[in-house]
């Protein structure tokens, strides 16, 4: 029998994201939301319905395509949907925009920024609310799915501990089916032989799923099973033995009907995450620019007058794909003399380094000259930081994993700077930073990142 309970919780998931869109519409249409933000919002009735009309189809169509209406039951934060919401919040935004400006729709200037923002925070904390609530009915025994696992070697046993260890999930397991091993494996009984799969479904209407985890090369005992589970109506997952290769967020694309199984998740191969983040990358640098451009004027001159030599300096990094580009900073060494060496990191109170250089090293402002590769595209503004050939070479083979901070662009700041690994660190603890920020990135991280950044700096004990 499937226990499933989704579609009702769809259509009260999708009640529920109305009655926010209602609910965000109504207050900044209220005397309360004048008094607090300052901007008078009120419209008329007619306004108020057409608004709405326009947008719950959209928005809820949104929803859906971004799979906000998929089971979130294996997702261990309650705010996993905050990133998603974000960016239905801003496409709707987009939407709306043009709307407007078709004059098609009439609303109060700056209402849609308050709206969104506004809506984006309510529809996270109605959802964080949800699945804070369902978590707490399966700790109490609710809402409960049965497992019944075939194969208690090594991966039906690391199941049955990663099940224990996360009660948010809300399922227990009643057994095991195996045909070697007759000992209780974690507590968890062995109920019965593979073949024994049939009889206990059809006596046994409380198992919701069964998981195989026995080795792919018994793809008939496989078939066989899945046929079982299915004529039984029972879901059927498979653990495959070789998981431990796979990331927590393995992706799946099909090749006509064969599926094709990526190891790595990379949340920026997706365009229009790659298209959110550059248009960001694009801007933000062009307004910066135009604000510090009497820094850069400064900077530049006192390099220029305390140290023959250029002002800009030129140095070979390896970006996204491996790429090799030229990234360019402002000088902070002296231009000729026996130190020069780019097989070596900066070390503390390095004699190649002037005087002017100390300073603008240590709060990172010979880097400002990067925004030029970020407008070029060898860069990003957050990203892993770009490393030189040689010791990308030296690092690939010594490294597990190294390379795969190249799937992204580079950055001038990182996850790995943020958290203390910036310079004559460690290198291995700084990939598996790189290597998160790769296989996890939202455009939420990347906003983290660089409100972190200022303060780093400032207390970065490893920036000389």
């Amino acid at each position: 029998m499937i226990r499933e309970n989704q579609q009702l919780f769809n259509v009260l998931n999708v009640l529920f994201d109305i009655l926010v869109l209602i609910a965000s519409t109504l207050f900044l249409n209220s005397s309360i939301a004048t008094r607090i933000i300052g901007f008078n919002f009120k419209f008329n009735f007619e306004t108020f319905l057409t608004f709405l009309i326009i947008l719950i189809p959209t928005y809820i169509s949104l929803y859906y395509v971004f799979s906000l209406y998929t089971p979130q039951r294996t997702n261990k934060s309650i705010f996993s949907e905050a990133s998603t919401i974000g960016q239905v919040n801003l496409i709707e935004f987009v939407i709306l925009s043009a709307v407007t400006f078709t004059e098609i729709l009439v609303l109060p200037e700056n209402f849609l920024i308050f709206f969104f923002v506004l809506n984006f925070l309510f529809a996270v904390i109605e959802r964080a609310i949800i699945r804070y609530f369902l978590r707490l009915m399966r700790s109490r025994g609710f809402n409960i799915k049965y497992v019944l696992i075939i194969g208690a070697g090594e991966v039906g046993e690391k199941l049955v501990d990663t099940i224990n260890q996360n009660s948010y999930l809300g399922y227990k397991v009643i057994g095991f089916l195996d045909d070697n091993i007759k000992e209780p494996v974690n507590d968890v009984e062995i109920i019965g032989t593979v073949n024994d799969l049939e009889k206990i479904l059809t006596s046994n209407q409380i198992i919701d799923r069964v998981i195989l985890s026995i080795a792919p090369r018994h793809y008939k005992t496989i078939e066989s099973l899945m046929f079982t589970c299915e004529k039984n109506g029972v879901r059927a997952d498979i653990v495959p033995d070789y998981y431990r290769y796979l990331t927590t967020h393995p992706n799946i694309e099909l090749l006509d009907d064969i599926p094709l199984i990526s190891a790595r998740y990379l949340p920026l191969d997706i365009f229009y995450n790659s298209l959110i983040k550059r248009i960001f990358d694009v801007i933000f640098v062009i307004c910066v620019s135009i604000v510090i451009s009497p820094l850069l004027f400064v900077v530049a001159i006192i390099i220029k007058t305390t140290s023959p030599g250029p002002i800009i300096y030129k140095q070979e990094r390896v970006g996204e794909g491996g790429k090799v580009f030229e990234i360019y900073k402002f000088r902070s060494m002296y231009s000729d003399n026996e130190y020069i060496d780019d097989k070596h990191w900066t070390k503390k109170n390095d004699p190649r380094i002037t005087p002017v250089g100390k300073i603008i090293r240590k709060f990172s402002i010979d880097e400002l000259p990067q925004f030029y590769n970020i407008l070029k595209g060898d860069m990003s503004l957050i990203g892993p930081r770009p490393e030189r050939p040689y010791l990308v070479n030296k690092f690939k083979e010594s490294v597990p994993k190294y390379m795969i901070k190249h799937h992204v662009r580079p950055g001038m700041t990182g996850w790995a700077q943020i958290n203390g690994y910036r310079g004559n660190t460690s290198i291995v603890k700084r990939i598996e930073y790189d290597i998160y920020y790769v296989e996890n990135w939202t455009m939420f991280l990347d906003i983290r990142i660089f409100f972190k950044t200022l303060p780093a700096l400032i207390n970065d004990k490893n920036a000389y």
